[in-house]
């Protein structure tokens, strides 16, 4: 086998292993925390967009609007995000995470994706930032044949 085969056999093999433990780190924080696989990724999308729109999380999730807001109300009532009217259109709403992501319990959430920064922050730097670029080419990449 060539080198540049092997190289991307490994780097794909990798790639999965760290979904894999990523994805087991978030089932353990979805347990711990007893909420779903679309409560922990709706906190999750809105930690991380706040003042999105329910159309917002709607189009992400890909599910329905009354989906969305049943979703929205379970959250809500526990006390991991809040809606608040739009100040410039009363017609629309806006989603905070108000779950600290940072401390217990919620921070299992996080866990992973925390250990793997800080993983980052003390290896090189330009490694990291050569490996940013082809992940995020990679992904396109795939995203595209996969859609065409």
């Amino acid at each position: 086998m060539e080198a540049s085969a092997a190289s991307s056999m490994s780097l794909s093999a990798a790639l999965h292993r760290y979904a894999e433990a990523r994805n087991a780190a978030l089932v353990t924080a979805r347990l711990a925390l007893g909420i779903n696989e679309l409560d922990a990724r709706a906190l999750l999308f809105i930690a991380d967009h706040e003042g999105a729109r329910p159309g917002d999380l709607r189009d992400y999730l890909g599910i329905t609007s009354a989906g969305v807001t049943t979703l929205i109300d379970r959250l809500v009532a526990r006390l991991a995000v809040r809606r608040d009217v739009d100040a410039t259109d009363r017609r629309v709403s806006r989603l905070t995470a108000i779950a600290d992501l940072t401390a217990e319990p919620w921070s299992v959430l996080t866990r992973f994706d925390e250990a793997i920064k800080s993983a980052l922050n003390s290896s090189d730097s330009e490694d990291g930032g050569r490996l940013a670029r082809a992940l995020d080419a990679l992904t396109a990449a795939a995203s595209r044949a996969v859609s065409a």
